[in-house]
Order: structure tokens, then C-alpha cells, then sequence
């Protein structure tokens, strides 16, 4: 008869009292979700985290009121306590400074996603130059992410083939890893469901409709179609793009933390958005939005 040890007699009379307690299997403990995680965008292959660093608040106007000094010292706050995913656009002015910010980090320990302003029928030598000032201005040779920024007509497909093929021509060359498009309105909004050219989406969403999509093109104050939106937002998230939510505390209007909490806590719940970007101008805020996040995921 083979001898057991006693260390080996032990580990077996515990793990068969476990086993016992539990009907036969291991409890599983369930891990705990986190703003910090990193999550892949649909079929990108790009990976973000949940909780992503935006510099657009107003237009840009909250963050370049920081100035330079202080804006940093947000990023690398952001940074320190593991949001690792920076957005940005030409629109806002602000990639120079989040450029700056991020100077020295290195480079795949964060993702950067930027947006540009399109024309219709803008030429292939228009779009390098966008690129080439953007690279310049974030200091950075690729972007993880690239979007058209604020599609708001129903023929925006049509309108920016030229672009589309120029980003597809971008992401071939790994200028850019993944590319997409954001949009304003309802009207533009009824093309992303069936484009499968959109890596990534950027939607406007929260639980009230406070500066969401409205069947004017035209920014409005008018409360948007939550319904639609969330129908689009699945759809969308369906056919493999991924789906970032944009103005989770509506457009800095939730003064109620009770309201930018629900907010979180809707969008998390849909299934159909797979990471989001806040706007902040204080370290408290980035606090708030990562314990909301944290909540969220987990409540």
C-alpha cells in the first residue's frame, strides 16, 4: 500500500470537505469588474479601458481653461490610477496639450483616440495633412483610433467615401489602428446600423436624453430619443463595431451626482457600449467617475 504523507493526508481531507460543502464542485468567486479594465471594441482588436480620458468638454473650452500645467497634472493623475485611454479631437484644440501630457509614457501603455472634421469629397492629401498635424501635435507616430467627428446628415456614408477610403488606406499602413466615426443627431444615426466599414462608434447616450440625438442634425437642447438611440447603440454593437458612449453626465447639466451615477449605471447595464469617455477638470471628478464606473459594473 502506498504511503501518504501527512501534508499530502491534510490537503486531501480539505479539499474533499470543501467539495462536500459545495455539492461536489469549487465555489467560483466572481471577479470584480472595474473602470480600469481593459475591454476590446467590437472586432477592432483594439483594447481600451472602460473609463476613458476626454479632453472635450464644451468644445475643449473646460480643459484649455486649466491651463497646460494643470491639464497635465489631470492626465497623469488619470494615468497614475489606471485610465490609460485619452480622446481627443482637432475640433477642441486640445490634442497639443494632451500631446504634452502624455510626453515620456510610454507609448503602448496607452491608447489614443483622435477625431477629425470632414468635408465632403475631402481628398487624400487633405487627410494626410489632418494626420500629419495631429501626429505632430500628440506626439505620436500612430493612433489607436481615428473617427470622423459629428456625422449629422443622412447621406454622411455617401458624403465621406473619399475619407473612408483614405482612414481604410491609413489603417493598412497601421497609421491607425482602428478607425470610425461619431455622430450627432438621429438622421446620421440611421446610417451606422449596417456600415460595417465603422471599427468604432461614438454615441451620445444617457438615461434622460439631456444632449443626445434628436431628429434635428442641429445641436438643440431638446431631450433626445433615448429609445432610438439605445435600439441604434444594439444594432450597432451586434454587427461587431464597438461602441464608445459619449456625454454620460450630459454635457457637465448633471449637477446631481445621483444623476451622473444612474447615468453610469444605465449604460453599463445595456450590453451594447463597451467603454465611455467623461470630460474632466478636477482629480475629484475622475474619482467620482470611477466609483460611479466601479458601482456600476458591479452593483
Amino acid at each position: 500500500m502506498a504511503q501518504v504523507s501527512r501534508r499530502g493526508f491534510l490537503k486531501s481531507t480539505l479539499a474533499g470537505a470543501a467539495l462536500a460543502g459545495t455539492g461536489g464542485s469549487i465555489p467560483a468567486f466572481a471577479q470584480k469588474k472595474s473602470a480600469t479594465d481593459w475591454v476590446t471594441l467590437g472586432n477592432s482588436g483594439v483594447k481600451v479601458t472602460r473609463l476613458a480620458f476626454g479632453s472635450g468638454t464644451f468644445s475643449g473650452r473646460v480643459q484649455r481653461q486649466l491651463g497646460q500645467e494643470e491639464f497635465t497634472k489631470l492626465v497623469r493623475y488619470a494615468y497614475d490610477h489606471g485610465i490609460r485611454f485619452f480622446e481627443t479631437a482637432e475640433g477642441y484644440s486640445t490634442p497639443a496639450m494632451l500631446g504634452t501630457a502624455l510626453k515620456g509614457l510610454p507609448r503602448d501603455s496607452i491608447r489614443i483616440m483622435t477625431k477629425f472634421g470632414i468635408r465632403p469629397g475631402m481628398d487624400a492629401e487633405a487627410l494626410r495633412g489632418k494626420f500629419d498635424r495631429a501626429r505632430t501635435d500628440l506626439q505620436t507616430e500612430y493612433f489607436d483610433i481615428v473617427l470622423m467627428h459629428c456625422m449629422r446628415t443622412p447621406t454622411w456614408r455617401d458624403d465621406t467615401k473619399s475619407a473612408q477610403d483614405g482612414l481604410s488606406e491609413a489603417k493598412a499602413k497601421k497609421v491607425v489602428l482602428a478607425h470610425g466615426a461619431s455622430v450627432h443627431g438621429l438622421p446620421a444615426l440611421a446610417g451606422f446600423p449596417g456600415h460595417k466599414w465603422l471599427d468604432v462608434a461614438l454615441l451620445r447616450i444617457n438615461h434622460t436624453g439631456v444632449r443626445m440625438d434628436t431628429p434635428d442634425a442641429r445641436d438643440t437642447n431638446d431631450l433626445g430619443d433615448v429609445n432610438k438611440v439605445v435600439a441604434a447603440a444594439k444594432q450597432i454593437h451586434a454587427q461587431g463595431t464597438g461602441v464608445l458612449g459619449m456625454k454620460l453626465a450630459g454635457e457637465g447639466r448633471f449637477t446631481n451626482a445621483e444623476d451622473r451615477r444612474a447615468a453610469l449605471k444605465f449604460v453599463m447595464d445595456l450590453g451594447a457600449v463597451d467603454a465611455v469617455t467623461i470630460g474632466y477638470k478636477s482629480t475629484a471628478e475622475i474619482d467620482e467617475a470611477m466609483e460611479n464606473m466601479n458601482r456600476a459594473l458591479n452593483g
